[in-house]
């Protein structure tokens, strides 16, 4: 059984390290495919409105048998919904089609500065915390200077901020910022969609520890602190992706994958939009 420890967050609660993300899951999988994942262990699932499976999370975790309070589940306020009065109502759109009462982390999936709603976006998921309707508050694709923005208007610091992040694109100074404020850093794409496999020096350190290449870096994102949740539709791989807790990378495979490094996204730049 996949068992991920806990971090905890600034608010007083805590988040399982490792999770199943939803993105790009067809919704007429994803019920199973949650499910699955909840038997086998996991007790994190990542989603979005904009991923149009909600509903189909949903089910999966009814189909668990487990109570609500032992899953975490994510999910986000798209773009076209920002606004105050507008994420509040796509707030409850996205507790309607999930069947629940309580959403454990609710975040705004891009800043969009272009349309410069995030603040009033904000605002709304600072309600909704207050309320209880949602335990803890976050961010996605944000930099500093969106969320320094966020506190200087609101006095309120997101607790996680999630964001693209793998061994292409490591992200060091954001990654230190956050932590200098007390924000956890959660890595999407963490496998580079899938385009960091055949990476021999990957390759190499997954052999001398009987491991996979994708459990080498799921590893090296767990070893650097972060919360991480690969995708697949795949219940099996799903399962593989979670025996990473009996090793850790030494100082020299971080060394290796460090030289990784090129500073490649797999998507788009937040800061331009």
């Amino acid at each position: 059984m996949i068992a991920a420890p806990r971090i905890p967050l600034a608010d007083g609660s805590s988040i399982p390290q490792l999770g199943v993300g939803t993105y790009k899951v067809p919704a007429e999988v994803t019920a199973d495919l949650v499910a699955g994942a909840l038997a086998a262990g996991y007790r994190h699932i990542d989603t979005a409105a904009l991923y149009g499976n909600e509903r189909e999370v949903g089910e999966g975790l009814r189909a668990s048998g487990l109570a609500p309070e032992d899953v975490f589940v994510t999910t986000k306020v798209w773009n076209d919904d920002q606004g105050f009065d507008a994420t509040l109502r796509a707030f409850d759109a996205s507790a309607e089609r999930l069947g629940l009462d309580r959403v454990d982390l609710y975040l705004i999936h891009w800043p969009i500065p272009s349309a410069d709603r995030y603040v009033d976006t904000w605002r709304a998921l600072v309600r909704l915390q207050e309320e209880g309707r949602v335990t803890s508050i976050g961010v996605s694709n944000f930099s500093p200077v969106h969320i320094e923005r966020l506190r200087n208007e609101t006095g309120v610091l997101p607790v996680i901020d999630q964001v693209e992040l793998h061994p292409r694109f490591p992200q060091r100074e954001l990654v230190e910022w956050n932590m200098e404020h007390g924000i956890v850093t959660e890595s999407w794409a963490p496998l580079a969609r899938g385009g960091l496999l055949d990476e021999p020096v990957l390759s190499e350190i997954a052999a001398r520890y009987g491991k996979t290449a994708a459990q080498v870096v799921i590893r090296w994102h767990l070893d650097r602190g972060l919360v991480v949740f690969p995708k697949s539709v795949s219940l099996d791989r799903l399962r593989e992706n979670g025996q990473v807790f009996d090793f850790t990378l030494d100082s020299d495979d971080h060394a290796r994958i460090a030289t990784l490094d090129t500073g490649e996204r797999t998507g788009r730049n937040p800061d331009l939009d």
